[in-house]
């Protein structure tokens, strides 16, 4: 019996592989928005502005777990492709090992350096309490919230997505048990939603343990676990786009922080309001494109282990049902965040009309264009999937670096806050573009590739 990644039929296994990851995503992403809305109500608006100034640390960390837990599952699923499996395996011991050691260094670089780190992150004297009160005990939480999020990719790449799924969901609805408990039963505040966080990213990590010591067929050698630096680099370099994105995103939120800081200063706004206003917008987002990053994470076995094997018909069909519901989804919630911007932002809590000014008109023009946003996510996932890197790699890069950055501070210049407004939608439409023309001379160049194939099966 052949391997369902080759035999089944396309719409029921990405249905079978997307349907838990878009689920494991958007529940991973809950953390940061759930803890969003019960400190808005708990805490107000210094509590969500101090959470969107820790919010680049967590990126950060979310990045270099996709550089290792995309990048490890993509190499195991191309080996497992050519018949090479305990290379793959090998890999996976060594990814464990080395988001666990990663994740130790960012715990302590944060706890060393916090209050100056939070300070160049945008916080004001009067927020900087409170993000200080969240920041180091997140920051403990960091290995675990690691091995967690890149380990629910190895697991994926195993065959096993609902359980892949059900280590992301399980230290989700823990986190939203105890937060509510802890803010507004125990007044802990600030330090409640962010002991909530950490238990529930514990609990997450202790299922990735317990799937590969229990569950799961494939032996990990303990000689797997010591860090192999050439197996590092070459894993590393599978899952360098979806990094590179989220650094991108951390280091275009530091600098939208900072000009908020110094022109916010100057208008009826003042700093507090556009900073908690981007913060609540930016977990909006995160939720918003991890159900696009679910999708292509679903998809990276069908495309990684069919590109290994020289199925290019079964990738490029992959992709056309993915984009198609990528598409209808982006139309979906475009609509919604045009139509109903004070309801979704009246989630995270109440402020005055002033506050409410800012917001609504700052969401809709900044979100006008999400539709873009998945099309430029669900494309790189693609190169990626194939072992394209460095194609998978130019659109993240393009929209925050090249884009998001310049404009933030050109547009600033001549429209003070307004000037990050639209570094959004800008950014958007130019990648979103970008993104397909490279699908469809990726296409061409399959098509060719599938000639040459049948040629030499022929001769």
């Amino acid at each position: 019996m052949g391997n369902p990644l080759a035999t089944e039929k396309i719409g029921k296994l990405m249905a079978r592989f997307c349907i838990p990851a878009v689920i494991g995503m958007v529940v991973s992403a809950l953390y940061n928005f759930v803890d969003q809305i019960f400190i808005g109500h708990g805490v107000g608006i210094f509590g969500n502005a101090a959470t969107n100034v820790e919010f680049p640390i967590n990126t950060v960390a979310m990045a270099l777990s996709l550089l290792v837990g995309i990048g490890t599952a993509t190499f195991f699923n191309l080996s497992s492709g050519k018949g090479e499996k305990e290379k793959g395996v090998r890999a996976i011991g060594n990814g464990i090992a080395v988001v666990v050691i990663i994740g130790l260094l960012i715990m302590a670089a944060v706890l060393i350096f916090l209050k100056p780190l939070l300070i160049a992150l945008g916080s004001t004297e009067e927020i900087l309490p409170y993000a200080v009160d969240y920041t180091w005990i997140v920051a403990l939480g960091i290995p675990a919230y690691m091995l967690g999020f890149a380990g629910s990719h190895f697991v994926r790449s195993d065959g096993s997505p609902t359980f892949s799924m059900w280590t992301n969901v399980s230290g989700a609805i823990l986190n939203l048990i105890l937060d509510p408990i802890f803010i507004f039963v125990f007044h802990w505040g600030m330090k409640g939603a962010a002991i909530a966080t950490v238990i529930g990213q514990f609990l997450s990590a202790g299922m990735v343990i317990f799937y590969f010591s229990r569950k799961s067929d494939m032996k990990i050698k303990k000689k797997y676990l010591i860090p192999d630096l050439k197996l590092t680099l070459r894993t590393m370099g599978l899952g360098v786009p979806a990094s590179i994105h989220n650094v991108a995103i951390a280091v275009t939120q530091i600098v939208i922080n900072n000009v908020i800081r110094k022109y916010g200063v100057d208008s009826i706004y003042g700093v507090e309001i556009p900073l908690a206003v981007v913060g609540i917008t930016q977990k909006i987002l995160q939720i918003y494109t991890s159900i696009y990053i679910g999708i292509h994470q679903g998809c990276l076995p069908i495309y990684g282990f069919n590109y290994g094997s020289k199925n290019y018909e079964r990738v490029m069909q992959a992709y056309k049902l993915g984009i198609a519901v990528v598409i209808a989804i982006g139309i979906v919630f475009t609509a919604a965040f045009e139509i109903f911007p004070k309801q979704i932002l009246s989630v995270f809590g109440t402020g005055s009309d002033l506050y409410f000014a800012y917001a609504v008109r700052f969401f809709r023009i900044y979100m006008s264009m999400t539709i873009f946003v998945g099309i430029f996510h669900y494309t790189s996932g693609f190169f990626t999937g194939c072992g394209k890197t460095i194609k998978g790699l130019i659109p993240p890069v393009t929209k925050q670096i090249v884009t998001m950055i310049p404009l933030a501070f050109i547009l600033s210049i001549f429209l003070g806050l307004d000037g990050i407004t639209w570094t959004g939608p800008i950014s958007d439409i130019i990648v979103g573009v970008m993104a397909i023309i490279f699908v469809k001379l990726e296409f061409t160049d399959m098509k060719k590739k599938i000639i040459e194939r049948d040629a030499q099966r022929a001769a």
